[in-house]
């Protein structure tokens, strides 16, 4: 543990212009605070969102794995529609609770695609300029899927089930970061704490993924970063 945090890992890692790259599109919600007025559930509904974006280019790992090795065809013609679904339910569910929790008009909505668009809907508008801030996750994604996973050849040393059990542990990392955020605001009173205590979790993951990133670049934590996957 205490290498893992060692300043020099983290120089290491932030050599790298996609380290920084993830860094800027994790701050940007700080612009929204501060010049678009927004206050904790549009965060909140950005990070949902993000859950989506990652999910769907999840799906696209899982295929990606079929490159590498034929026999996985198969598997993935089970995983990939296995997935979708309960992927799909989970952040459906998700979507459910944070819109309820902010007093929203679609707690009701059915499972199934419309109730899932009218989720979408509610959640890009929560706050302006929502669909720019989705883009900016959108971009990063794509950059990290043909920098890493096609580039550097991930496709070839990962496995379809790491694949499609590596996002659930987000979702449940923002879970926990809704339930701290509003106690917090109960009781100081301060939207603006939750507000910050939300950004500042998403900061400190995205930085721990970069530096398993980098080990596992580096040769010395491909373990480590499969464990990780599996857990979320």
């Amino acid at each position: 543990m205490n290498r893992f945090f060692d300043p020099d890992l983290f120089a290491r890692t932030y050599r790298d212009p996609l380290a920084w790259l993830t860094l800027l599109v994790d701050l940007l919600p700080i612009i929204a605070v501060v010049f678009f007025g927004w206050k904790a559930m549009p965060l909140v509904a950005l990070y949902w969102l993000e859950n989506l974006v990652i999910g769907a280019f999840t799906i696209l790992r899982m295929l990606g794995t079929i490159a590498a090795n034929a026999l996985n065809i198969p598997i993935a013609l089970f995983m990939v529609p296995f997935f979708t679904v309960h992927y799909g339910m989970f952040c459906f569910g998700h979507g459910i609770f944070i819109s309820a929790f902010a007093g929203g008009d679609v707690g009701s909505a059915a499972p199934g695609f419309h109730g899932m668009r009218s989720l979408v809907d509610w959640a890009l508008g929560t706050g302006p300029y929502m669909l720019w801030f989705v883009g900016a996750i959108i971009l990063v994604n794509a950059i990290f899927y043909l920098v890493d996973f096609i580039g550097r050849g991930d496709f070839r040393n990962t496995q379809l089930p790491v694949e499609m059990f590596a996002p659930y542990g987000r979702i449940v990392t923002l879970h926990v970061a809704i339930i701290l955020g509003a106690g917090l605001m109960l009781a100081f009173g301060q939207p603006l704490v939750g507000v910050l205590i939300l950004i500042c979790l998403r900061v400190v993951f995205g930085m721990i993924l970069n530096m398993l990133r980098q080990r596992k670049i580096e040769g010395g934590g491909s373990k480590l970063m499969n464990a990780v996957a599996e857990a979320g």
